[in-house]
């Protein structure tokens, strides 16, 4: 793996990140005016030129952009409206109740979607197979918040089993990581699979069996390893999807995580805070690809020979 391809990488996560600050400083600034919706309609107008002039919201666009990149790279992300505390110190408040949920629902897709996958090409055309596809049917498409309100209408207000909303015990995890872990698993069995017969189909497994190869030995030491490479691709694409999945299913479950806050923080028009957390989410993306990128040059070797 060379330095030029994991530079030319930086660059264009740097080049993505700049262009996303861009696009979201313009693009909440011409939607409203920040001071009028923070102080209501009943606000002088000396108020509002007061408000403006705090927040320097009263330069011209072009100038308010510098000062805002300017802050950005000495680490200032601004000055929440509401909470009067800085941007980032409100997302950070926010942030592990969001890497829980999120590490507890990928894990709990890679377990139930990769095997789920992996036997279904094994058992290709058994009834395994087809309840297999009609799961990841469905997974893929019903949305997160169908899941998690269905869950909450059974599980807690029929069978009083689990708690509908908060993040205080194990017993709120269980489900808003299943209703965002379904619709991942149902995806990732259906690439796995897909996957899978694709390498099952190769000229070296044929031969690998007519060497007296067991089958176990031929799917652990060369099927699953090849058929590994185009599914660790869909595992960092996953991520953008648990990404908007956790803003849906936080709001559904009042989980007090980072998607939640985007959400209160546009109602609120909350203009830092907005603007902080799609930069952090756009980060997070941008370096979940990065990786993906990192291990796909480490698992195929032919791809490491362009490079």
């Amino acid at each position: 793996m060379s330095p030029t391809f994991i530079l030319t990488k930086i660059l264009r996560m740097a080049l993505t990140l700049l262009a996303v600050v861009t696009f979201t400083f313009i693009a909440l600034r011409l939607s409203y005016d920040p001071a009028q919706a923070m102080l209501g309609p009943d606000a002088t107008q000396r108020e509002m030129e007061q408000f403006r002039a705090k927040w320097h919201l009263d330069k011209s666009l072009i100038q308010q952009y510098v000062i805002y990149v300017r802050n950005l790279a000495t680490g200032d992300f601004g000055i929440s409206f509401r909470d009067g505390r800085p941007a980032l110190d409100v997302i950070f408040e926010r942030v592990p109740h969001t890497l829980q949920l999120g590490f507890v629902a990928y894990v709990f897709a890679i377990l139930i979607g990769v095997p789920a996958g992996i036997l279904a090409a094994l058992k290709r055309g058994s009834l395994f197979d087809r309840l297999i596809m009609v799961f990841s049917v469905v997974g893929f498409a019903l949305p997160n918040f169908f899941f998690g309100i269905l869950m909450i209408l059974v599980f807690s207000m029929m069978l009083q089993w689990l708690p509908s909303a908060g993040s205080s015990s194990w017993q709120h995890f269980i489900m808003p990581a299943a209703a965002l872990s379904l619709t991942l698993a149902g995806i990732l069995a259906r690439f796995t699979r897909s996957s899978m017969l694709e390498t099952l189909s190769k000229q070296y497994m044929r031969t690998a069996e007519a060497k007296g190869v067991s089958k176990m030995r031929r799917t652990v030491a060369h099927a699953l390893p090849n058929a590994a490479i185009p599914v660790v691709t869909i595992l960092g694409l996953m991520l953008g999807q648990l990404v908007a999945g956790t803003v849906v299913v936080e709001t559904v479950f009042a989980w007090p995580g980072v998607g939640r806050l985007l959400i209160s923080s546009v109602s609120g028009k909350d203009l830092a805070v907005v603007q902080a957390l799609v930069l952090f989410i756009a980060f997070a993306m941008v370096l979940a690809n990065f990786i993906v990128d990192m291990s796909y040059r480490l698992l195929d070797p032919r791809s490491r020979s362009k490079s």
